[in-house]
């Protein structure tokens, strides 16, 4: 039985469901990039990757190796192909202007190159997670891409996928017509479809939370956990297990795969940010998966996908995953 590759799939978007050219040759690219950071996660200690840089990115987290090893990866990857206008990496303070030298098209990048990467001194699974935006109309204006076109909502994404490096690295992508997985054959060199229509159960009895913030969550998140906890003596009569992986990426993915609610609530300790999430580079792409599988994903008051963001790095609380688990954490909320 023919398989179908990665390629051939979006070929058959370009000529099915009017995918732009463009786009598919721009996924393509990624996807590519995907391989290569795979190869350097691959290769461990025996590559020389592990371990911190002396340097911090914008956030003011200490950067691994491996961080700035995939961040530069996609940079040069996706800079020449004229598919392009700008790219946006969390590991970057400002928007990346593509070199004047090389064509500039009609997308935006956005992408966390290596989500999770303190776990990768431990061989433990880590990611890449990517959105791409369509560039507002500039008027002719060839200088800088500043930082404004970046600042879009969820709902303006025009495609997000996220690849998993663990024992098999697969990559998860939605184009807005639901969610394929392939499965990354080293063989071949390609990846290929294993997952066709992806659904997150509406019920689930799985919960990711890291409960050592749990002093400082907020009343609602507490009165939730705690309902949960109680197990089949409690209001919600049923037993949850709870798993955390401390990697967006193979925690969604377990969400994906059998169900379950992730959430990374806000709480007490710098009253000042609304969550600890990126809200550009993970909660937007993640949620717009989730939502493509049949999930939901809330910021604990509304849809993330709806959140109109502020500025490149804003942060967001992220309560995603199976719909009835999600609408009841959000409920709490809004009481």
């Amino acid at each position: 039985m023919s398989r179908v590759t990665l390629s051939r799939y979006l070929i058959e978007q370009t000529r099915c469901n009017n995918t732009p050219a463009d786009l598919r040759f721009l996924i393509e690219v990624v996807a590519r990039a995907c391989k290569e950071i795979s190869h350097a996660v691959s290769k461990g200690a025996l590559g020389g990757v592990l371990g911190s840089m002396e340097t911090e990115n914008v956030q003011g987290e200490v950067q691994k190796k491996l961080d700035v090893i995939s961040n530069e990866i996609l940079l040069e990857a996706n800079e020449w192909g004229g598919h392009l206008a700008g790219m946006a990496s969390e590991e970057m303070d400002n928007a990346y202007q593509i070199p004047g030298k090389y064509p500039k098209g009609a997308y935006l990048l956005v992408f966390d190159p290596l989500d999770g990467s303190s776990n990768i001194d431990v061989n433990v699974s880590v990611g890449t997670i990517f959105s791409v935006l369509r560039c507002p109309d500039r008027n002719g204006n060839d200088g800088d891409l500043g930082e404004e076109a970046f600042l879009q909502p969820g709902t303006e994404q025009v495609a997000a996928g996220y690849a998993i490096y663990g024992p098999q690295t697969m990559l998860m992508l939605t184009l807005g017509d639901g969610v394929k997985g392939f499965t990354l054959d080293r063989e071949l060199g390609s990846f290929v479809m294993t997952h066709d229509n992806i659904r997150i159960p509406e019920k689930t009895a799985e919960f990711a939370i890291n409960m050592s913030n749990q002093r400082h969550w907020e009343a609602p998140v507490s009165r939730y956990v705690d309902e949960l906890l109680a197990g089949k003596s409690g209001p919600l009569g049923k037993d949850y297990n709870m798993r955390w992986v401390a990697a967006m990426v193979a925690d969604v993915h377990r969400i994906l795969t059998r169900g379950g609610l992730f959430m990374y609530p806000r709480d007490s300790r710098e009253p000042e940010k609304p969550g600890k999430l990126r809200l550009m580079y993970e909660a937007n792409p993640m949620s717009f998966i989730v939502e493509q599988a049949g999930g939901a994903a809330t910021n604990g008051s509304q849809r993330i996908l709806d959140i109109q963001p502020t500025s490149l790095h804003q942060r967001v609380a992220v309560f995603l995953g199976s719909k009835e688990e999600v609408e009841r954490v959000t409920a709490y909320h809004q009481e």
